[in-house]
């Protein structure tokens, strides 16, 4: 009977991705869903659906019968850290031998913003369970500019966020993929924790100049009052208990704290991580 590896949010930005390069690899999945549409949409990336409530401890511990290795990752709200503490609880009674958790860069610093916080307790609940583990510590993603962004992109040519002229690592949802993957399927991981960032660290002027010469029109990045960035997201309906924390990330993406270029796809994945300027070519589609 092949090895089984756990997979949780499927058909989320990095859950599709870890999926489609585990298939690749010719590994089979047992992929966590919420919802019917979901579970046909992940046997059609070729995994089997289960369903999953990241409340329900004994319901995770059934889905995780007969893993030996998991993914794991709990949706950005408060409870995200509770939701990890979960998924540990219920992998420790399952008898999973290692979980890859996927978290936040900048969650292991000394006073991190809201987003680190709950992620670094979502971390040390696993660090303190016994299974052996990897941490995974992206930075941005680069497929924010299309997920987020994407309908003032395309709409108006502009873009609009409190940052100033920050600069960010950002990093391609592929690359972190491939990282979870490699903590997934080979030995020598274990206890480390990675942080994963592009190969640069770009202001949000210089990505509006590469989504430019990509799509060939010219756009713009607006530097937004933080006032008018609270008020954009509630218009938009993002929860009340998002609306700080998001502001807090820009704030700290404004001050220049997550520059920073690690080798991470370099040394764990073996090839050059994706520029954005690839990145941009790749999904042009996405902003037209």
């Amino acid at each position: 009977m092949p090895e089984i590896v756990f997979v949780p949010g499927a058909t989320g930005t990095t859950g599709m991705e870890v999926v489609r390069q585990l298939v690749e690899k010719g590994v089979a999945i047992r992929a966590g869903v919420h919802s019917e549409v979901n579970a046909d949409k992940v046997r059609k990336l070729g995994a089997d659906p289960v369903a999953l409530d990241l409340t329900d401890v004994r319901g995770i511990s059934a889905a995780l019968d007969g893993v030996r290795k998991a993914y794991s990752l709990s949706s950005f709200f408060p409870n995200l850290a509770e939701l990890g503490a979960n998924f540990v609880e219920a992998a420790k009674t399952a008898g999973v031998q290692h979980v890859v958790r996927g978290s936040a860069i900048g969650a292991d610093t000394p006073d991190p913003i809201t987003l680190g916080k709950w992620h670094r307790a979502a971390e040390e609940a696993l660090e303190d369970s016994g299974i052996s583990y990897t941490i995974i510590r992206p930075n941005v993603f680069m497929q924010n500019y299309f997920n987020l962004y994407g309908e003032t992109i395309r709409g108006q040519d502009a873009f609009y966020l409190p940052q100033g002229d920050g600069r960010i690592s950002m990093v391609d949802v592929r690359d972190v993929a491939a990282v979870i993957v490699a903590a997934l399927t080979e030995d020598g991981h274990e206890g480390k924790a990675y942080e994963v960032t592009g190969p640069e660290a770009l202001s949000n002027d210089e990505v509006a100049e590469v989504l430019s010469k990509v799509t060939g029109r010219s756009i713009s990045y607006v530097d937004a009052p933080e006032d008018a960035a609270r008020q954009g997201m509630k218009d938009a309906g993002f929860p009340g208990s998002l609306v700080e924390p998001l502001l807090e990330l820009s704030g700290v993406i404004k001050a220049g704290f997550v520059s920073a270029v690690s080798q991470t796809v370099a040394e764990v994945a073996g090839r050059p991580p994706i520029s954005f300027e690839q990145f941009a070519n790749d999904h042009r589609n996405q902003f037209q």
